[in-house]
């Protein structure tokens, strides 16, 4: 859209778009995460949360890496 030296709010509407359809994407990823590895039988990486403690430990992580 640059190379085609379009409007900038056209450009501006599309990465904003853009934001929003990665943002649904991470959603979906950090759900499935905590739903299959950390509270589910997916132990195929080697995670295998014993404690409560472990669980909540691997939940701060991923939602501090997921909203930085």
């Amino acid at each position: 859209m640059i190379e085609e030296d379009r409007y900038c709010v056209d450009i501006l509407t599309q990465v904003s778009a853009l934001r929003a359809a990665l943002d649904q994407f991470g959603l979906l990823m950090l759900s499935t995460h905590l739903e299959n590895c950390v509270y589910g039988d997916d132990h195929e990486h080697g995670h295998e949360y014993q404690t409560k403690e472990e669980r909540l430990s691997e939940i701060r992580v991923t939602l501090n890496r997921f909203l930085k």
